[in-house]
């Protein structure tokens, strides 16, 4: 059964165009007294409580799953074991546009679920196929380089020379197994490799989960300048685990928290108040706590693309920070994508003061969470020479720029400016 997400404790009315929320599929032979007939509402974590009762009565059973990470909501903190009788399903937390299914827990009980029949190829990097080569092993592998400077058509070219040494053709899946760079690059390539092939991800960083791997855009760097050359095309299905992000290092992880508070700050207030109620090495340790940060960041994201696919009028709140985020990126290879739009929004939370849209109390909440989280918000180079690059950005139409502004913790509106009205915020 699916259920909206729902606010102040009463279940929202269906609604065209919202990212249904999926908790839970059961199969029950008889069912047992007090379970739900109508499916999941806003108690959704008193049917978690209630099947762990029922498993542990021997009532209903399944697999062995950990359902508060499975199902991304933090309900639980604990293991339940369910024995034979009755079959649990994880279904996708999020669906966007009908077209790609999101689930968010451990990549090998999903895995094997989701991907189609048929041949599939794995298109990842080295350090993941060190770190999970028993995944990737039983599939014909394209791995790439890593970092952003691999971002390129040259790249994309050298994946379409294996595919076709491997005889990759219109029935074979895509799998994409990485963070952000791969799943941008494996996206790119299977959409225009024979006039485009399905495929999904495997999102192994937070970055990724959070951001770069769901929403269907697709791209490649041109001569420095972000996603210059990419497609708009839904990966079949996107596998959020945050059990992967364990090896990533504290810079990596951090870079992730950017993109959560980018989140929070376009259209979740209370995500942002959890997590400024909360700390850098809580969110490293607590799965439960991440898995919340994860979902309710997808959600935003999810809502938005559903909406608005292509950019042309919501999706664009989705760029806050990152007019100045991307000009850092062509300026420097100091920071990486994360602190870099960390650094963008700090200065346009500070623009938004200026603009009279922000009350400083709330700009002063912004700086404070990133602080807090580590990021260094002090711009790498001057904010003039950022200015400059901010004309080729590739959001521009008509010679405006389109600025995603914050007007408070949760709330943000795009504002059509000249370079001149843009750079004036900053004099």
């Amino acid at each position: 059964r699916k259920a909206h997400p729902t606010q102040g404790g009463k279940k929202d009315e269906q609604r065209e165009g919202v990212p249904q929320l999926a908790a839970l599929a059961y199969q029950i032979p008889q069912r047992p007294a007090g379970l739900p007939e109508g499916g999941v509402d806003h108690a959704v974590q008193g049917l978690f409580q209630f099947l762990l009762v029922a498993a542990a009565q021997g009532k209903v059973a399944a697999q062995p799953l950990q359902l508060g990470s499975l199902l991304g909501c933090g309900a639980l903190g604990q293991q339940g074991t369910l024995p034979q009788n009755v079959q649990l399903l994880l279904v996708a937390i999020f669906n966007v546009r009908q077209q790609s299914e999101i689930y968010i827990g451990p990549t090998s009980d999903i895995l094997p679920g989701v991907l189609p029949g048929g041949r599939v190829v794995v298109v990842s990097d080295a350090t993941i196929d060190r770190l999970y080569h028993p995944m990737l092993a039983p599939y014909d592998t394209v791995l790439i380089g890593l970092g952003e400077s691999i971002k390129t058509l040259q790249t994309v070219e050298s994946i379409y020379r294996r595919f076709i040494e491997l005889g990759v053709d219109r029935s074979t899946f895509v799998l994409g197994i990485g963070g952000g760079i791969v799943t941008d690059v494996a996206g790119f390539a299977a959409a225009t490799y024979m006039r485009g092939l399905d495929f999904g991800f495997v999102s192994t960083t937070l970055l990724g989960q959070v951001d770069a791997s769901v929403g269907g855009k697709n791209g490649v760097n041109v001569d420095g300048y972000k996603n210059m050359a990419g497609t708009f095309s839904q990966p079949r299905f996107v596998i959020c685990d945050p059990g992967m992000l364990r090896t990533l290092s504290d810079r990596e992880f951090r870079a992730g928290l950017a993109e959560v508070v980018k989140a929070a700050i376009i259209a979740d207030a209370d995500l942002f108040a959890r997590i400024e109620a909360t700390t850098f090495d809580d969110l490293r340790s607590d799965t439960d706590l991440l898995t919340d940060a994860v979902s309710a960041s997808i959600r935003v994201k999810a809502d938005i693309v559903e909406r608005d696919e292509r950019e042309s009028g919501d999706r664009r709140k989705l760029n806050l920070g990152h007019t100045l985020a991307h000009a850092i990126e062509k300026c420097t290879n100091r920071l990486n994508h994360g602190e870099a739009v960390a650094v963008g929004t700090a200065l346009i939370a500070d623009a938004s003061v200026k603009l009279g849209v922000l009350t400083a109390e709330d700009r002063d909440r912004i700086a404070g969470v990133l602080k807090k989280l580590g990021f260094d918000l002090t711009p790498p180079v001057d904010v003039k020479r950022l200015l400059k690059e901010v004309g080729k950005d590739k959001k521009n139409e008509d010679g405006m720029l389109r600025i995603v502004v914050p007007i408070g913790i949760g709330d943000c509106d795009v504002r059509r400016m000249s370079h001149d009205e843009f750079a004036a915020l900053f004099a």
